[in-house]
């Protein structure tokens, strides 16, 4: 099993860098990517070998986020680890 694991930066972006091709050269069985910074209606990425795609963004666009793709149905998937106070509120940094 091949898993890659991946901080993009930005989805977006690796989107016009050749990522779709990179995919096709390594082809992980499950490739996570972080700091995507997109919500999935925001990204038109069409990866049809990862029937298994599963996102989670922050409350606020643009901020962090994650995604796995993988060719393999997972046994179970759970989007929370019971910590509510993660981006749920108003940050300093958003002013």
């Amino acid at each position: 099993m091949r898993l890659f694991s991946w901080n993009v930066n930005g989805v977006r972006a690796i989107e016009k860098k050749g990522f779709l091709n990179w995919i096709d050269s390594v082809s992980p069985d499950i490739l996570c990517i972080q700091e995507t910074k997109a919500h999935k209606e925001q990204v038109e990425l069409s990866l049809p070998n990862y029937p298994y795609q599963f996102w989670n963004s922050a409350v606020k666009k643009g901020y962090s986020s994650t995604a796995i793709f993988s060719k393999i149905e997972p046994l179970n998937v759970k989007y929370d680890i019971g910590i509510c106070l993660l981006y749920t509120s108003p940050s300093p940094r958003d002013s």
